[in-house]
């Protein structure tokens, strides 16, 4: 007898935005930089800030804050991550680069059926400008941010309403994140995670527990249908 199909929701992989699918240090950074200049403080190189990133403009500019040894008032910065907003957002794809390998990987989860989200805890008219600015905007069923939900990362709500939106399964999903903040939404969600280490992160990614850690984007669909297979037998 055949089996019907019809009704069987297709597999969905789920990515962060900052570290995972590209590199947008530069570009936070640069902003982060404008706003430290225009405080008469003095800016950071990159290297030394990217570990500040992955847990919104506003930490961002707190940790930066920090680093020059200012102190800032709620009002302050009130008003600092509003300029932040806005800055960025116009400068939003000027040195980020998508990391190698990224539409390639995508073009294999495509042609095995997945459906591709995103679950950025970048606001989502910045999630969804970055990326239509680096060609991949329309390949994702739903690029969910900070603001989309009353929930966000590391809420386990923000990545399963994002699955919602982009018509998934949580039974049938997998999150690829580059921090802390998206192995534990995945876990606390009992969804597995792929990590990347090359992304934006405090601790190195093996020490958080993913199901799978991935050095290069080529290395990608070996590994979500190593971490699915159990799920969908």
């Amino acid at each position: 007898m055949a089996i019907d199909t019809a009704h069987i929701v297709p597999p969905i992989a789920v990515f962060d935005l900052d570290g995972t699918l590209a590199d947008t240090a530069g570009d936070l950074v640069g902003t982060l930089n404008v706003i430290l200049e225009r405080e008469g403080l003095s800016p950071l190189p990159v290297e030394k800030a990217r570990d500040m990133i992955g847990a919104g403009a506003r930490a961002l500019i707190e940790r930066g804050f920090e680093a020059a040894g200012k102190e800032l008032t709620p009002d302050h910065l009130d008003e600092l991550f509003r300029q932040f907003m806005v800055h960025y957002g116009q400068n939003i794809c000027v040195r980020t680069r998508l990391y190698p390998g990224v539409a390639q990987a995508l073009d294999r989860l495509e042609q095995a059926g997945f459906i591709l989200a995103v679950c950025t805890n970048k606001v989502e008219e910045h999630s969804v400008k970055l990326l239509d600015e680096l060609g991949v905007g329309h390949r994702f069923a739903a690029n969910c941010g900070r603001d989309t939900f009353a929930y966000f990362k590391p809420d386990p709500r923000h990545l399963t309403l994002t699955i919602e939106r982009a018509g998934g399964s949580p039974a049938r999903a997998v999150m690829i994140g580059d921090s802390r903040t998206d192995i534990v939404t995945a876990q606390n969600a009992g969804i597995p995670v792929v990590a990347v280490p090359f992304g934006y992160t405090d601790v190195p990614v093996q020490s958080l527990n993913p199901d799978a850690v991935i050095d290069h984007f080529d290395e990608l669909f070996a590994a979500v249908q190593a971490v699915l297979r159990p799920m969908a037998a």
